[in-house]
């Protein structure tokens, strides 16, 4: 089970967006994620007349590392560590690390 999934709101714990908060826009693989607003970088692009492109600089987001983010605790406004938890039924479920408060019951 994935700790993290699309639409989790996020703090950056490290790094040079560090305080910042997102939502998961799509999760790259098992390590790096795509964070709304969240290490924003500058792409240079040339024109192209075939598709009807212009050149420029663009700024979009760029992959961050899953190590670098916690998930966002809205009962403590802080950001907080993910834990799996199985329930007496066999279902998995994600977890607060701080409280042990079920995330989402998937």
């Amino acid at each position: 089970m994935k700790k993290y999934r699309k639409g989790d709101d996020v703090i950056v714990r490290a790094g040079r967006d560090k305080g910042k908060r997102g939502t998961i826009l799509r999760v790259i693989d098992t390590e790096k994620v795509l964070v709304d607003n969240v290490n924003i970088v500058k792409k240079h692009t040339k024109p192209n007349p075939n598709k009807g492109e212009t050149g420029g600089i663009i700024e979009k987001e760029s992959p961050i590392r899953i190590s670098n983010l916690g998930m966002y605790n809205p009962n403590s406004k802080k950001v907080d560590r993910v834990g799996i938890k199985v329930l007496e039924d066999g279902q998995k479920v994600r977890i607060f690390r701080s409280d042990g408060e079920m995330i989402d019951a998937s």
